[in-house]
């Protein structure tokens, strides 16, 4: 059930515009994954999947610590018998202009828009792997 990353199926790309909450895998420095409960944009157009947090949470500090500041992660949600997943190598993001676009994304998927954080940052996901059933 492969994908596209930038050409996904309509139905696989309608399923990401769902609300749904997903999972964000990222290696703890001992190469366990930790896996948490996120909300997660996909933007196929720049190959990006984008996931909004707090610069002090452990999934931006697994990030930030690998190796030069870059992980593999994955990211997937499921429905039913439907189920995606994108992966990719992720990096945090703190500028200005790179949250406000993932929040604007965020509000548009979820419907609401996250209150204000002083400490929000991105983690930005370069995919290069899409997969699953929709």
């Amino acid at each position: 059930m492969s994908q596209d990353v930038f050409d996904p199926t309509p139905e696989y790309l309608a399923f990401w515009r769902e609300r749904h909450v997903c999972t964000l895998t990222t290696p703890r420095p001992d190469g366990t994954p930790h896996v948490v409960p996120v909300g997660v944009t996909y933007d196929p157009e720049a190959g990006l999947a984008r996931v909004i947090s707090n610069r002090h949470s452990k999934k931006v500090r697994n990030v930030l610590t690998a190796p030069d500041g870059t992980a593999r992660v994955a990211v997937c949600q499921m429905e039913g018998r439907r189920w995606a997943t994108l992966e990719g190598r992720a990096v945090v993001r703190t500028d200005e202009a790179s949250v406000a676009e993932a929040v604007a994304r965020y509000a548009q998927r979820y419907g609401r828009t996250p209150s204000p954080n002083p400490d929000r940052v991105v983690l930005e996901i370069t995919l290069d792997r899409a997969m699953g059933r929709a």
